[in-house]
């Protein structure tokens, strides 16, 4: 047994004509150099395109489905509001897992630059929606076309040597959050241009029929542009039929387990549902998936409501204007300080230290209702950044927990898996919090 673990080391086998073989030789040859910025900036953009229509919507998703003229009462619109903001992740709910499946077989570039195209189609025709119903369709085709958050995770993972692999989910987190929160940000910033910016956009023009266009518009642009630099993105998936063992076993080894014990979780994790350490990861995954989603929804809809409804009365610009701070210290913190944190304390300690934190910050919300003039402009503020910096730290300690869990060859259904929950628990998440 002993000549089987050191075998592997002495020698790593590369196919010519192997995607997959041609990145590990890259990896390898790159040991000792400093961070891949180049393959950073590839995720960056690529999870950008993914995140920034997700939840883009919410700052005038109020008064899109007021215009619509669905709801019966002004309490209703919130009601229905969540039903669109539900579509997108029920649609990604039911088929997360058939694109895991595609990338393990077809590979992960396919599947990125698909999911960048339907976010330029269909994020385009939502901004042109003229119907409750027309709104609801787009959505639901953007969730259930757009398959790349699973995979790219497992591409993040793959692209990077085993000391760069929490920056490389880091940048996935990062660019997620800060997605969540530029999305918002030009929503909230964009929505009715007419209206905000009289002097550029005029009264009976395309944009005052279309009102919700611009910011979609915006982000289908931006994806445009990342989709025709995806042609020039490696391919990670290994097309040969026998997976390089040896590169495999040398991994296992680096992370301090033996051949012996890697063929036994090789065995156990053949059956990814029954790949405890996977699982288990999913269902917190799924909770705190649940818990953001919730709190981004029920965020903007509060911030927007009435006063006599229980709401700030602040405008769609004041909510682009704390997001947009959020997103900065986002940025800052997961690419500056989250790594080193990590590798102190490891993504399970910290990820519990930062649910336990959570509790107590979400709790001072009604507390800062209270507050008038640039108080709550200071507090509102702090605390959404506190928040957003706790959510993307369990986030990336979970990524970090279920790809580890997995080999290659399982990683994009596994990551299937992990969207398919968290799918559900989001849409879960916009219905029950905006009818709350």
């Amino acid at each position: 047994m002993e000549e089987n673990v050191k075998q592997p080391l002495l020698e790593r086998k590369y196919y010519e004509d192997c995607p997959g073989c041609k990145v590990d030789q890259a990896k390898e040859l790159s040991e000792g150099q400093g961070v891949p910025v180049r393959n950073l900036f590839i995720i960056w953009m690529v999870v950008l395109c993914a995140a920034l229509p997700i939840s883009s919507l919410f700052p005038f998703l109020y008064f899109m489905v007021r215009d619509f003229n669905i709801a019966k009462t002004e309490a209703d619109i919130s009601s229905y509001a969540g039903y669109v903001g539900s579509a997108f992740m029920f649609g990604r709910c039911l088929t997360s897992v058939m694109w895991g499946i595609v990338a393990d077989r077809y590979g992960r570039k396919p599947v990125i630059v698909i999911g960048i195209i339907v976010v330029v189609i269909f994020n385009t025709l939502f901004g042109l929606s003229t119907s409750f119903w027309m709104a609801v369709i787009m959505r639901f085709l953007l969730g259930s076309l757009n398959g790349l958050l699973g995979p790219v995770k497992a591409y993040a993972t793959e692209l990077f040597r085993e000391e760069h692999q929490a920056l490389g989910l880091s940048t996935v987190s990062a660019a997620w959050g800060v997605g969540l929160i530029i999305g918002p940000a030009l929503g909230g910033y964009l929505a009715q241009p007419v209206e905000k910016y009289p002097h550029i956009f005029s009264k009976d023009s395309f944009w005052d029929k279309f009102p919700y266009f611009l910011p979609n518009f915006i982000i289908s642009a931006v994806a445009f542009v990342v989709v025709i630099g995806c042609i020039w993105i490696p391919e990670t998936l290994h097309n040969h039929n026998c997976r390089n063992e040896s590169i495999d076993n040398a991994e296992a080894l680096e992370n301090g387990g033996s051949v012996a014990s890697k063929d036994k979780i090789i065995q156990k994790k053949e059956n990814l549902l029954l790949n405890w350490p996977l699982m288990s990861s999913v269902i917190v995954y799924c909770v705190f998936a649940l818990h953001d989603i919730a709190y981004q929804e029920v965020f903007s809809l509060w911030a927007v409501s009435p006063q006599r409804l229980g709401g700030l009365n602040f405008t769609t610009d004041d909510v682009g204007n704390v997001l947009s701070i959020s997103g900065l210290a986002l940025i800052i913190y997961q690419l500056t300080i989250y790594p080193s944190v990590e590798k102190a304390s490891g993504p399970i300690v910290i990820g519990r230290i930062s649910g336990m934190i959570s509790i107590p910050l979400l709790q001072s919300y009604p507390f800062i209702a209270l507050l008038s003039g640039l108080a709550i402009y200071i507090v509102l503020s702090i605390a959404s950044v506190l928040k957003n910096i706790l959510s993307a730290t369990i986030n990336t300690g979970l990524f970090l927990l279920q790809n580890r869990a997995v080999e290659q060859h399982q990683r994009g259904a596994a990551n299937g898996i992990s969207m398919t929950g968290m799918s559900l628990f989001k849409a879960i998440g916009p219905a029950t919090g905006g009818a709350m």
